[in-house]
């Protein structure tokens, strides 16, 4: 049986397994595997030969591996609410990271809908869903959840669905952790052929291949084989129980890679993850891929999951599932586009929407002052390797290449992931690449509207909106969220014009306050030759009434001119007592020239802010970056 071949490799199990098909159960077991931070660049399957995952490998290689997956965020609070809901991160309203907006209370956590099927449900045991009222949610959803939740809880023959998830491909170990850590945490839970050394792999070609860079980049090697192990072990207690030859396993990561200009950013090292459904003997007639083993270029994301999962078990869809079932009774056909998106992460603020056909990724940057390594998190920027970038960065020694991540992003990206998996070469400005431009460009303007992404709205908005009600129905209101409107100030933020530029005045004294907002970010970006003539605009509108519009026109106007009112609203609002308004402008503040003046300030405010976490690693980054 092909089980056997899977297992052979797993903790030196025996070449051969033989296990009776009788008294199977109808329902399939379904078993996820879901692991941390990880892109499909690093995994052997994937055609990495220094990676060492062979647990991983045999998933991939005896299922199906999918090699257009991709994740809908860029970080995992937002990605896991579009993972257990089935819904946008855009439409729901939690695409900020750990923001914890509320949700209609019909939409449930899609294991739920098992339960009610008669499935057995757990979780092992990260929720992490970005959503309000998560004990509630989470106590509808999975029979048990907690770090001993497994099958084994279940009753004689009842199928189940189970999820295990594996930290240890985490950023923490990658990145964050003090390297004697990592060491004691991860390299020595590893035995003889499970390490990689420093010199044992291909550097990525934007990092500058250093000892120093070495010695971290190894990290996200060893860290995946711990993980490899960690799969091996349960997928032997899986065996040991006799479930393997019944159960249909899920695996992929949470989004890409932990590493500076993958994870938080918005293209494809942020988004595409290794996905892999491996199908035991009895069920593999359910795979519409031809004969297993099988690749495939299916499109598929995490607004998929959910409703995957349900086909799957024969279980009845509700309507708030928009996603494509890929298996099972209710299969759809392959969708030509994925759309998907970046918001805030930790503390950084963006806002990028994409769109991939697989062959290729356009990204909108609609903040695009803000760099490619943005500032997140202030245990991200004491890590080592990103301050060995940093210090190369400013040291001169790193190639044209390898600084574009720490300079302004243009407002587009396109990538051919086929053909530049490592996405270096931007053919945004290729004349030869202008019609597929123009298709996904196309296709990310008409996505904002049709969905109506709710995260239009500054995060400030969707606290007041989350008083009353969820930000998921307030935006089917025209009335109340003009998605037409408000769309066309934000589409031209981040494009450099004169044109442009005087567009974006205008629009400050609109009569819509987040177009007003979308006009003052936009302004952002726009040079100060440009900017130079309209002085008495931006002044003015640094008193602007809607805190969120005031605090991005006094960005624009103290960051090219200095202005004395613009500085001392900027003050004022670094004051606020509501989180939304300080972070925001901390997160201007991060990426403007003469920072002198706010110093003091955040340096008052940081204690006030200690009990959280978003705010207070904002002021420490600020801090430490202006050496305080």
């Amino acid at each position: 049986m092909r089980h056997a071949h899977l297992l052979s490799l797993i903790l030196i199990l025996p070449a051969t397994l033989n296990f009776g098909l009788a008294g199977a159960a109808p329902q399939p077991n379904i078993l996820w595997i879901t692991i941390e931070d990880t892109s499909p660049q690093f995994v052997g399957a994937y055609g990495n030969s220094d990676a060492h995952t062979p647990n991983i490998d045999r998933l991939a290689q005896e299922g199906v591996r999918f090699t257009s997956a991709f994740s809908t965020g860029t970080v995992c609070a937002p990605s896991r609410s579009t993972i257990i809901t089935g819904v946008r991160t855009y439409e729901l309203g939690t695409g900020h990271h750990r923001s914890q907006f509320p949700i209609p209370a019909n939409i449930k956590g899609f294991p739920y809908y098992l339960r009610q099927a008669g499935y057995y449900t757990t979780n092992n045991s990260k929720t992490d869903y970005n959503i309000a009222n998560g004990e509630a949610f989470n106590k509808e959803a999975w029979n048990e959840n907690s770090s001993e939740a497994g099958w084994w809880g279940r009753r004689p023959g009842q199928p189940f669905f189970s999820v295990f998830n594996y930290l240890d491909s985490h950023q923490s170990r990658t990145m964050v952790w003090p390297y004697d850590q990592y060491v004691s945490d991860v390299l020595a839970q590893l035995g003889p052929g499970e390490t990689i050394d420093d010199g044992g792999f291909t550097m990525p070609p934007f990092y500058r291949d250093s000892a120093a860079m070495r010695r971290s980049f190894a990290r996200v090697y060893n860290a995946l084989s711990l993980v490899d192990k960690r799969i091996g072990q349960l997928l032997e207690r899986l065996r040991t129980d006799n479930l393997l030859d019944s159960t249909i396993i899920f695996f992929f990561a949470d989004h890409g890679e932990a590493m500076p200009r993958g994870k938080t950013n918005g293209i494809g090292l942020g988004h595409r993850v290794p996905f892999a459904i491996w199908f035991p003997a009895q069920y593999q007639a359910l795979s519409p891929w031809g004969p297993i083993p099988a690749v495939t270029n299916e499109l598929i994301s995490f607004e998929d999951l959910a409703p995957t999962v349900l086909s799957l078990a024969g279980v009845p869809r509700p309507g708030h599932l928009k996603g494509r079932p890929i298996l099972g009774i209710d299969r759809a056909a392959p969708k030509d586009v994925l759309f998907l998106s970046t918001d805030r992460a930790d503390s950084g603020i963006d806002f990028v929407r994409s769109a991939t056909d697989g062959r290729y990724l356009y990204s909108r940057n609609f903040m695009p002052f803000i760099p490619e390594l943005r500032y997140t998190l202030d245990s991200v920027e004491s890590s080592d390797i990103m301050k060995q970038i940093r210090g190369d960065f400013a040291s001169g020694l790193l190639t044209p290449v390898q600084a574009r991540a720490l300079q302004t992003r243009p407002a587009e990206f396109l990538f051919d992931l086929a053909n530049d998996p490592w996405e270096l070469n931007n053919l945004a400005f290729s004349a030869s690449h202008s019609a597929v431009l123009t298709r996904l460009r196309d296709a990310v303007n008409s996505n904002l509207v049709s969905s109506r992404d709710v995260l239009l709205l500054p995060e400030y908005e969707l606290g007041q909106i989350a008083r009353l009600t969820a930000p998921y129905d307030y935006r089917l209101d025209n009335t109340k969220f003009p998605i037409s409107a408000i769309q066309a100030a934000a589409k031209v933020s981040g494009r450099r014009s004169a044109r442009y530029t005087q567009q974006q005045i205008g629009w400050l004294s609109s009569g819509n306050k987040i177009v007003r907002y979308w006009a003052a970010v936009g302004l952002r970006s726009q040079s100060t030759a440009d900017l130079s003539n309209y002085q008495t605009q931006l002044s003015k509108a640094s008193s602007d009434p809607y805190p969120p519009a005031a605090i991005a026109a006094a960005a624009v106007s103290y960051h090219n001119f200095r202005n004395d009112l613009a500085r001392d609203a900027l003050i004022n609002y670094l004051r606020s007592t509501n989180a939304s308004l300080v972070l925001l402008a901390i997160n201007f503040l991060q990426y403007s020239a003469a920072p002198e003046p706010f110093i003091q300030v955040v340096q008052e405010i940081k204690g006030r802010w200690a009990g959280n976490y978003t705010v207070s690693s904002a002021c420490r980054v600020f801090l430490k970056r202006n050496g305080v």
